[in-house]
């Protein structure tokens, strides 16, 4: 099952390595990762999507948790959350055809076309993981895609739940 882990630590040097580390000295895999200061800029958020059982999933958070620039770890997945993910996508647009039919769908995902070049559009489109594979697949129908470069998820707790040190 895909899990969204979210991680408020330290923002000191080596402390992103030592929580990586942690995951792949276990064997563990990370789909996605975002990180960034937040609004006390000595500390960071870490959003990491992973796959893994029940099981598997308390073992990494109670790991992850006794790091020491580890301040708290939450499973978003747990509870209401929101999340989003930032994608950027370049399609060969040769015909007028297809750069009507990409402008159209674009619209349709509510994203926005960014760049335009004589045989390129570049797309930037917000929303959840699904939303984005959706996106790709309807786009691989349209035209051919040149690339693709996605964020990672980033996630909050909905409601009054926040994560404070």
């Amino acid at each position: 099952m895909r899990r969204i882990i979210s991680v408020l630590m330290e923002n000191e040097p080596g402390a992103l390595s030592r929580i990586i580390g942690l995951f792949s000295q276990r064997g563990y895999n990370l789909d996605t990762l975002c990180v960034a200061p937040v609004e006390d800029s000595s500390l960071s958020r870490l959003t990491i999507t992973t796959v893994g059982d029940d099981k598997v999933i308390e073992q990494i958070t109670k790991q992850v948790n006794k790091l020491v620039d580890v301040l708290k770890v939450s499973d978003l997945t747990d509870g209401q959350h929101i999340e989003r993910e930032l994608m950027l996508i370049k399609v060969a647009t040769k015909s007028e055809s297809i750069r009507a039919e990409v402008k159209r769908t674009v619209d349709i995902y509510r994203g926005q076309v960014v760049d335009i070049s004589p045989t390129n559009y570049t797309m930037e489109i917000t929303g959840t993981s699904d939303k984005l594979d959706a996106f790709v697949n309807t786009m691989a129908q349209v035209g051919e895609i040149v690339e693709i470069s996605r964020t990672g998820v980033c996630g909050l707790a909905r409601g009054e739940k926040a994560m404070r040190p």
